[in-house]
């Protein structure tokens, strides 16, 4: 790697999002239900191959889930990259798939490496990363619709899990049966719906071109994503359906069965789904990273996506989605004689999802900039999919009964864009660090008393609790979630 100069951030795209992220791979586990027919079979994590970037690092590491993140960190500080405010990325397949003791032990190690310090517990290291100089602020789990349950909730909220993204690919069973997916659409509803209860931020994995599935089928599954209250995520990851060697689809496409999509089928399609895409959206990435090598059909453009941006762009289409309107990559793309206009709005959005009421309150400007965000959710404690800490009696501080309106209040997500800057670090351009976190915090409370709910919860990462204790938050008896009487 190329050493950066002083004062020069190499990939600075890597955390212009407000955070650093840093990706953990788990060992290769068989899926419980099998395999499905898209993915390899090549002796590494599930629907990975041996030169994805993730793996090769893993692999090396022996998957030690410490010496990845000491090995990531490393390598951001060299980059000149902040390093203090860390979002987790767990990958490798179903990870609540493997023992409890494998889990927990995978995520101490998590934090000890933050923490640079060994504990004796899980507890203990959590408790230590609150005021750690490398700080999780994020934690998301990668896994499968079916895997979630109120057991395995209370499992991720203990590790200080906030999101969740979960292995959806499309929403029809005749496809799940015809690629053995293993589970139901049923599933993804009942998984969506109890994490949302819970605080969880969602990112539903989506995949193009799946057997038995065309171009209009899938136009019409994103339609359904955000027009159904079932569903409504607030991020994807959208990938086209590739024959990878060693999969059991790479068997069909040379019976001649099955014909993945062309490349300007695929952008031709994305362009499609990025306009019908709500503000509430984000698209965490399009295209998977397969070597091509690994290929036997499909598109090896991985940098699909900078293509389909700039047509959008240049077509001046007016795209919702929240990455393409983030302040970071606005001014990473700043063209001569442009400017970034200072003077702010409060946006919000009120939509239903899940029997709830979402609120999604944003800072923007009139270029259509977004600055900041934050999710508030309000549920009815009546609601079948409720989800309640303490083997699911009332008493968690997510379960606290609002006797006037028998309804609760959760904060499932709050950011600030631009360039991740370290903690106390002032800043050089409106973003991070000038007060719009609790201005929207501010916002959100008020929206709580209208609803005349007494106590308002955030679902924190370990390593924001800190900021939250200064806005008068506490965290409840079962450690779980910061909470404030209003």
């Amino acid at each position: 790697m190329k050493i950066p100069q002083q004062g020069e951030i190499r990939k600075p795209s890597k955390t212009l999002a407000g955070v650093t992220p840093i990706a953990v791979m788990c060992k290769p586990k068989k899926c419980k239900h099998g395999t499905c027919t898209y993915c390899p079979s090549l002796n590494v994590p599930q629907s990975y191959t041996p030169k994805s970037p993730p793996v090769l690092r893993a692999e090396i590491l022996k998957y030690n889930a410490e010496e990845q993140v000491k090995s990531r960190l490393k390598a951001f500080n060299l980059m000149n990259h902040p390093t203090e405010k860390i979002e987790i990325i767990i990958m490798g397949g179903d990870f609540l798939n493997f023992p409890t003791k494998y889990q927990n032990n995978f995520i101490k190690q998590i934090y000890d490496a933050l923490n640079k310090k060994q504990s004796k517990t899980l507890e203990q290291a959590k408790k230590l990363n609150q005021k750690a100089k490398h700080r999780c602020v994020a934690l998301c789990i990668e896994t499968r619709p079916d895997s979630i349950n109120q057991k395995s909730i209370q499992k991720i909220l203990n590790y200080g899990c906030t999101r969740v993204e979960l292995g959806v690919q499309c929403l029809d069973n005749k496809i799940y049966k015809a690629v053995n997916r293993g589970h139901t659409v049923e599933d993804v509803i009942q998984a969506t719906h109890q994490l949302k209860n819970a605080g969880f931020k969602i990112g539903y994995h989506m995949m193009l071109g799946l057997p038995k599935s065309n171009p209009k089928k899938d136009l019409q599954t994103f339609e359904t994503l955000f027009k159904n209250q079932d569903f409504k995520p607030d991020q994807l990851k959208i990938y086209p359906c590739q024959v990878i060697k060693g999969s059991q689809l790479e068997k069909t496409h040379k019976k001649q069965k099955y014909k993945p999509y062309s490349k300007e089928q695929i952008q031709e399609l994305i362009i499609q789904i990025m306009k019908i895409i709500p503000n509430y959206c984000r698209v965490m990435r399009v295209m998977r990273e397969i070597p091509p090598e690994f290929l036997t059909a499909g598109t090896t453009r991985i940098d699909l996506r900078r293509d389909i941006e700039q047509n959008l762009k240049q077509s001046k289409t007016k795209i919702n989605e929240i990455r393409f309107r983030e302040i970071g990559f606005h001014i990473r793309d700043l063209q001569k004689n442009q400017k970034i206009n200072p003077k702010l709005k409060l946006k919000t959005t009120k939509y239903q999802a899940q029997n709830g009421t979402e609120y999604f309150l944003e800072i923007t400007n009139n270029q259509n900039i977004l600055f900041a965000l934050l999710r508030l959710r309000i549920t009815n404690q009546k609601d079948k999919f409720q989800y309640y800490p303490n083997n699911g009696r009332v008493g968690g501080v997510i379960g606290i009964d609002n006797a006037e309106t028998n309804s609760k209040a959760i904060i499932r997500e709050i950011h600030v864009y631009g360039q991740s800057l370290s903690i106390g670090q002032k800043p050089k351009h409106l973003g991070q660090h000038t007060g719009l976190g609790k201005q929207l915090i501010h916002e959100a409370e008020q929206i709580t008393k209208k609803h005349n709910i007494k106590n308002l919860q955030i679902i924190s990462g370990v390593g924001v609790r800190e900021y939250y204790k200064k806005l008068k938050y506490k965290l409840d008896k079962n450690k779980v979630y910061m909470g404030k009487k209003l």
